[in-house]
Formats: structure tokens, C-alpha cells, sequence
């Protein structure tokens, strides 16, 4: 399986898509995500000590980039964190630092199913996954280990991260750090800006929608779009609409109002006309698509967010949608080096069936007393069934060594779709590790979803 590649979920003909649009944070603009999660990890932790009077021996909690999993969900309640697959059952749960034991898990959840419209759960799908995962997780661990901090319960520890997370946004400290030190965290890719004008070339539109305010987006475009420009004085021609402050998702289903931006300055004014190609504030998707005479089909939406990006897109307009999955690069790596591991985990389970298959024959007529039956047969075949299973469950484990310590492989929990690749292949037109790999593609590549069998075809 090729890396740097376009995967597809439904048909999708680039040919006849007229505007392209652009998240900027994590998709047009890549982040050094280790050191970005960092940073956001410490800002948490500040917050926490600082505006909700947590302890100090918070400070002490340091951070790990490979502790947590992007598509993970809180249980609120117990303070535990969650893998679910697709149909929302449970594979994997951790209570602070720790993974729940079999034991411990059944007796807490039994066969249970997250019903994720409710309060007690909180889904972490964003690129924010690592850092607020294992600041929560941390915090859970010290509430236990450490009762004398009287430490809140496990839902308002929750609560509390997911607000210290909001609040660096909403105060710009995240941002601020950023603008201190472009280079530590913004990584510049030219490859990206010889796409944007080679698809330009061919008639594409190419706008930006993001949540970032001017002044922010501004100082990323300048940094990692200009010095590559050959064909465009600087971004401001290169797009044929930039949006700040977008408020998405609502910017998918509300009628905002627009601003336009003064790219010069950043100075703003109302927008009573029809859009025209520019820098705006604001706004809304239905505005836009009438202004420029679109359907939704014309367009073609990117971003890296499940939920802001994709899914509330996909609910509320029917434009096209792209997601950019950066950690899908390391688990094709590391899918292909486990091929071979589970080539031999195939052979050992069609080794295994036909032993099964004796075994299950033989014990319903002991049981139903049809016929006299081989004892030692059954004993027989209970042993090589056994030595087979070890063998599958050492396997299985060096497998599993390849991916993230604690979760395993992102896009699945066991042998079925993670709840992440469930969102994902339901809401996603197509999806890709990173933007140059659509860039890197002819603008007029059609491509076609594969045929996938149903249960009762393999």
C-alpha cells in the first residue's frame, strides 16, 4: 500500500470541483504537533493552577506525546479513558495511568455501548487529543494516588481541562507562544505552495476558511506561504478568499455576517454587497456559495477536525469534504511492517478452524449422546487449539508493538474500525495524511470508491 496517497471513500471527480477550501491550523499550515501538544500541555497545567486554584504539585506533571491517541473519549464519571470501534463498544480503557485489567474492566462496563449524546462522555477528536487526554489522565492519577490535594471529582476535572484548554485559546496564550517561535513550531513545506499554484493554473479557486483570527492567520500565511510564492505576489493573490474568525462549525449552518479585512492594515468594515474575491471576517457557507453562484457539489472542503471540519459540513451543507489525517503516514508505515506478522496470524487461524470446527462436532454429540465419542480425540484437539492460541497471542502482541503503546493502531480497535475511522469513513469524501498529498495529483484525478463486499460476498 503506497504512502503519500488519496484514499477514497466516495466517488469524488476533482475535474468538476470549482472551489477549493482550506482549513489553515494542521491542514494548509503544518504544526510540529510533538512540540505543539507540548506547549498546549503545559498551558493546561498553568491554567489549572492558576485560574481554577489547583495545587502547585500539579506543575510537576510532565508531558508524553505517545501516552495518548487521537479519537479517544472521556468517561466523565468514572474518569476513565476510552477506545471504542465503530459501533461504540468498548476496546480499550485506561483509569489514570493505567489500563483497567479484564476483570476490573468487565465488572465496570460489562458489554456496555457509549451513548456519546450523553453528558457523562466527552469525545477528544481534535488536534488537541494528546495534550488533554494525558492531562486528564495525570490528574485522575494524582486524585488517586494523592487524596491530601483534594483534588475535584472526575467530571469536573474534566471540565476543568477542557475550559483551561478553551480559555489559551479564546486569550491567545497558545497563539502567542507560537508567534515567539515560528520556527519551533510551524513547519514550512514548499511542496504545498508548487500545489496550490499548479492548481490554480489549472482554474481552481482556491479560499481559506479558519478559526484563527487575521492578525494570526496573517503571520502564518506571510511565514509559511509567501517565500515559496513564484507565480503570486503573496497569498492575498493566491487565494481567491480568505475567511478569519469563522466560528466553525456554525459557520456551516448560520447566517453570520461578514466583515471585510483590509489585508493591509487589518481594518474592517460591514459587507452589505455580494462577496467578491478578498479577506473577510466571519460570515456564513450559504452567503458564500450564493455570492459566487456554487452548488455544493462545486466545492471541496479540507480541514483536519472530525466534528468542526467534516461532520457538521457534511450534515448541514452538501459540499464536498476532505479530512487530513497526519498520524495516517506512521500507521501505513507500520501497517506494512506488520504485514508479514500477520500473514502468519492468518496461517495459524486457518490451521486452527478445522480443529475447531472437530472439536465443536464431537461435543455436541457427547452431549446429545448420539454416538459414543473419542475422548482422547477431544483431548487431542483441546491441546493443539490451545498451543495455536499462544502462539496467535504472542504474535498479536509484537503486532501490536509497532503502534501506540497503550492504544494500538488508530484506525482500528482490534480487528474492527476504530470509532475515529468509523466518523471518518462515514463523513469524509476522501482523506489523506497531509495536503501536499492531493497537491502532489493531477486537479483533474477522479477518484473512484472501491467496491466494498458485505459479509455474506467474502
Amino acid at each position: 500500500m503506497p504512502q503519500n496517497k488519496v484514499y477514497v471513500n466516495r466517488t469524488l471527480n476533482l475535474k468538476r470541483i470549482k472551489y477549493i477550501g482550506l482549513d489553515m491550523d494542521h491542514t494548509l499550515i503544518r504544526y510540529n504537533t510533538e512540540n505543539f501538544e507540548r506547549l498546549s500541555h503545559t498551558t493546561i497545567i498553568n491554567k489549572l493552577v492558576s485560574r481554577k486554584n489547583y495545587p502547585d504539585a500539579v506543575k510537576k506533571l510532565t508531558f508524553d506525546f505517545h501516552f495518548a491517541l487521537r479519537g479517544l473519549v472521556v468517561d466523565r464519571k468514572k474518569g476513565n479513558l476510552l477506545k471504542l470501534n465503530r459501533y461504540t463498544a468498548i476496546r480499550n480503557s485506561f483509569h489514570g495511568l493505567k489500563p483497567l485489567d479484564f476483570k476490573t474492566h468487565q465488572k465496570v462496563y460489562k458489554s456496555t455501548y457509549i451513548d456519546l449524546s450523553k453528558n457523562d462522555y466527552l469525545a477528544i477528536d481534535t488536534s488537541f487529543s494528546y495534550s488533554l487526554a494525558h492531562a486528564y489522565s495525570q490528574l485522575v492519577e494524582l486524585k488517586d494516588t494523592q487524596p491530601d490535594l483534594k483534588l475535584p471529582d472526575y467530571a469536573q476535572l474534566a471540565d476543568d481541562v477542557l475550559d483551561a484548554l478553551d480559555e489559551a485559546h479564546r486569550d491567545g496564550s497558545l497563539k502567542n507562544e507560537v508567534r515567539k517561535n515560528l520556527s519551533h513550531y510551524i513547519i514550512k513545506d514548499e511542496e504545498v505552495v508548487r500545489g496550490l499554484e499548479k492548481f490554480k493554473k489549472h482554474g481552481k479557486k482556491i479560499f481559506v476558511l479558519t478559526n484563527s483570527d487575521f492578525s494570526y492567520s496573517k503571520l502564518l500565511l506571510d511565514y509559511a506561504i509567501n517565500p515559496f510564492l513564484k507565480e503570486h505576489k503573496s497569498w492575498v493573490d493566491l487565494f481567491e478568499v480568505v475567511i478569519t474568525l469563522a466560528s466553525k462549525p456554525k459557520f456551516f449552518y448560520d447566517d453570520g455576517k461578514y466583515l471585510k479585512v483590509n489585508p493591509e492594515d487589518g481594518t474592517m468594515t460591514n459587507l452589505d454587497d455580494k462577496l467578491e474575491p478578498g479577506v473577510y471576517q466571519g460570515g456564513g457557507a450559504r452567503k458564500f456559495t450564493e455570492d459566487f453562484g456554487l452548488d455544493g457539489d462545486d466545492i471541496l472542503y479540507i480541514g483536519d477536525h472530525i466534528y468542526g471540519d467534516i461532520l457538521r459540513l457534511k450534515k448541514d451543507c452538501n459540499w464536498r469534504t476532505a479530512m487530513i489525517t497526519e498520524e495516517l503516514e506512521d500507521e501505513i508505515s507500520n501497517n506494512r511492517k506488520a504485514e508479514p506478522i500477520m500473514t502468519e496470524i492468518d496461517s495459524l487461524m486457518r490451521r486452527k478452524e478445522p480443529f475447531e470446527d472437530e472439536l465443536t462436532d464431537l461435543m455436541t454429540k457427547k452431549i446429545e449422546k448420539a454416538t459414543q465419542v473419542d475422548e482422547k480425540r477431544i483431548s487431542e484437539l483441546q491441546d493443539s487449539i490451545t498451543e495455536i492460541d499462544t502462539s496467535i497471542s504472542q504474535l498479536i502482541k509484537k503486532q501490536q508493538a509497532l503502534y501506540n503503546p497503550n492504544w494500538g493502531q488508530l484506525m482500528r480497535a482490534g480487528n474492527e474500525e476504530s470509532y475515529f475511522a468509523y466518523q471518518m469513513e462515514r463523513y469524509a469524501c476522501v482523506y489523506m495524511s497531509k495536503i501536499s498529498d492531493l497537491f502532489d495529483l493531477s486537479p483533474r484525478t477522479y477518484f473512484r470508491a472501491p467496491r466494498r463486499p458485505l459479509s455474506h460476498e467474502v
